[in-house]
């Protein structure tokens, strides 16, 4: 189907389509693959329309053509919300937890404080932060408006290469041994107020019926908003 009947069909179910992910490999990157990359972000935003989505992800560099510079991230995610915000787009930068140079959502958090673009916030995804034991401190001193978007995955603890855990082994809240509670009961006393999006990626999910696991899926969220407000 094309971008625009996928909206049509989402419409139709009383869908929207919130975020528009991947957009890789973007920041801290010589002028001429900034160039490159800028060219590229506007195809993106071009197929956003089409889709209605208003937010697009990007993703911390694991590029061999990066650079560890925050200044320079800085400038050139500057740039890209800039471009974005003439769009009506809005960019959340988010730390990947094998990012080349910026692997937590602290560091992710001073790039996009140092860019200073209200177009631009964060995306925190409970994975990329709880697999590195990260402090959830920190994600109350943001301003509940640079709070772009929110992924959601619990998983099991193991001792392996994070990309292979993160590709792999993902599960719904509550399956795994991550405090997806916590995670999110701080959020809400940051003050977010966004979407709470599952981003599960799992081998076994990928072979099976999407029926059984989309039930799965909102039942795992329903029990976790318990957890966290058992008076709700």
């Amino acid at each position: 189907s094309s971008p625009a009947e996928v909206r049509g069909l989402c419409a139709d179910l009383g869908l929207s389509i919130d975020l528009y992910q991947p957009f890789r490999d973007f920041e801290a990157v010589p002028r001429d693959v900034l160039a490159a990359n800028l060219r590229r972000a506007e195809r993106k935003f071009d197929l956003m329309a089409e889709l209605g989505a208003g937010t697009v992800l990007v993703c911390s560099s694991v590029s061999p053509e990066a650079v560890d510079d925050d200044d320079l991230a800085a400038e050139q995610l500057h740039a890209l919300a800039e471009r974005a915000a003439q769009r009506g787009i809005r960019v959340c930068y988010e730390a990947l937890a094998w990012g080349r140079f910026v692997h937590t959502y602290e560091h992710a958090w001073r790039i996009v404080r140092r860019a200073d673009h209200p177009a631009l916030g964060v995306c925190l995804d409970s994975f990329h932060i709880l697999s590195r034991g990260s402090d959830l401190t920190t994600i109350r001193t943001i301003p509940a408006e640079k709070l772009f978007f929110v992924q959601l995955a619990d998983a099991p603890r193991l001792n392996m290469d994070l990309l292979q855990w993160s590709r792999h082994h993902r599960l719904f809240p509550g399956q795994g041994e991550f405090d997806l509670t916590a995670f999110v009961r701080t959020l809400r006393a940051a003050g977010y107020a966004g979407p709470l999006s599952l981003e599960v990626f799992n081998d076994v999910f990928r072979q099976a019926d999407p029926r059984p696991a989309a039930v799965d899926a909102m039942r795992s969220l329903r029990a976790l908003e318990e957890a966290v407000d058992p008076e709700m």
